[in-house]
């Protein structure tokens, strides 16, 4: 019999934002009779521990033991359901805007986190930074929304990356990404010509050469604010995990959440 929770919390999933994404995570069924905590309570574990950053032994008494959220978690993760959920809840936010569901153009930028102990054993130094941690390589539409990402030691360069983000990408929107817009970490015929293998022309966008106090770049500044979107998610101001999956795993939750407020949002004020 399944234990109740009361809710309480500002992370808390709304009636509008659960009905809209359990389907994608009820991987049994409801009744299931190993069951022991519903799964709308474990699913608000996740949503208060990645927003306010807190540690799995400190999981508040009203809600699920720590140990059941952190097991769904895991499942959740190795069935890809929250790069499911990006994904289909970002082809509904272009209709809302009245763009085709599938994008044309990318933006792609990394994040580095600084390490931490739990992390330090697979960190690299970002000398441009000066900082020693992870980086987030990660790619999104001219709306700011995630396409793609995944994460190494802070020590790889930027156009390495190039390969494996525009191959994902390619194959998550049917291969209609044309163009990419970068920073100058990405200069280089061997970026250049990996995108290309996969149909994408790399656009580097550079600072202005009289460059005086804030410039506000085209195009760079939408994967700039979907990082910021990020950073608002306390559990990933720092590079907190022990493997690149579960961090990896952590920016698509936030993203999802992100998104899906944006959704209903435009959800309640159509109907």
């Amino acid at each position: 019999m399944e234990k109740q929770y009361r809710s309480n919390y500002p992370s808390d999933v709304s009636d509008e934002e659960w009905a809209f994404v359990a389907p994608y995570l009820t991987l049994c069924r409801e009744d299931a009779p190993q069951r022991e905590h519903s799964l709308r309570a474990v699913f608000n574990g996740l949503r208060y521990l990645v927003r306010t950053g807190n540690q799995w032994r400190f999981m508040p008494g009203d809600l699920p033991p720590w140990t059941a959220v952190y097991q769904q978690t895991r499942r959740w993760m190795r069935a890809g359901v929250f790069e499911i959920l990006v994904e289909d809840v970002r082809s509904l936010l272009r209709e809302f805007a009245g763009r085709k569901p599938q994008p044309t153009a990318m933006i792609v930028d990394s994040r580095t986190l600084q390490s931490t102990p739990e992390s330090g054993a697979r960190a690299g130094y970002d000398g441009a930074k000066r900082r020693k941690g992870s980086k987030v390589h990660a790619a999104v539409d001219t709306l700011g929304h995630l396409l793609a990402l995944h994460v190494t030691a802070a020590s790889e360069q930027d156009r390495a990356q190039i390969d494996r983000l525009a191959e994902e990408v390619q194959r998550i929107t049917g291969r209609s990404i044309e163009l990419a817009y970068v920073d100058q970490g990405y200069t280089g015929q061997t970026a250049a010509d990996a995108a290309a293998q996969h149909g994408i022309q790399l656009q580097v966008v550079k600072h202005t050469e009289a460059k005086r106090g804030f410039v506000l770049l085209p195009r760079r500044w939408v994967v700039e604010r979907s990082f910021a979107w990020a950073a608002r998610f306390r559990r990933l101001a720092r590079d907190y995990e022990r493997l690149n999956q579960a961090l990896a795993g952590y920016h698509y939750f936030a993203f999802a959440w992100i998104m899906l407020a944006q959704l209903t949002k435009l959800l309640n004020k159509s109907s």
